[in-house]
């Protein structure tokens, strides 16, 4: 979940850890998924335009932090379904490598439309 700062400019403010899966896959829980978002948007005081749900993430710990054919077909089924009611949605995909954190980052559109975009790391004070 996420804050809208600026225009096109989102924050990572909370992430949920899901531990269902294995090394090549994995299988989101969606009440518990619901139920964090239920809460963080309720602790940012339901300001759903400044506070909301982004998208998704998960780790390739072996593999490309590119999306898979699996990861993109996810995403778009996510972001065209009308009952999720998305104007876009993120996916963020991270690997450890050594000692630095890798990722990327890409936005679906409900049009079916696919963007990779801008990731900034930011160093925790």
């Amino acid at each position: 979940m996420g804050e809208h700062v600026d225009v096109n400019h989102f924050t990572v403010r909370t992430l949920t850890v899901q531990r269902t899966g294995t090394m090549a896959s994995f299988v989101r829980g969606l009440a518990e998924a619901l139920k964090a978002i239920k809460a963080f948007c309720s602790s940012a005081g339901n300001n759903f335009t400044r506070f909301n749900y982004l998208g998704e993430w998960h780790s390739h710990p072996l593999f490309s932090v590119q999306p898979s054919h699996q990861d993109h077909a996810t995403m778009l089924e996510l972001v065209t379904d009308r009952r999720v009611g998305a104007n876009f949605i993120v996916l963020l995909i991270f690997r450890l490598t050594g000692e630095a954190l890798e990722g990327s980052a890409h936005t679906y559109l409900p049009d079916g439309s696919i963007y990779p975009s801008e990731l900034d790391f930011e160093e925790k004070q």
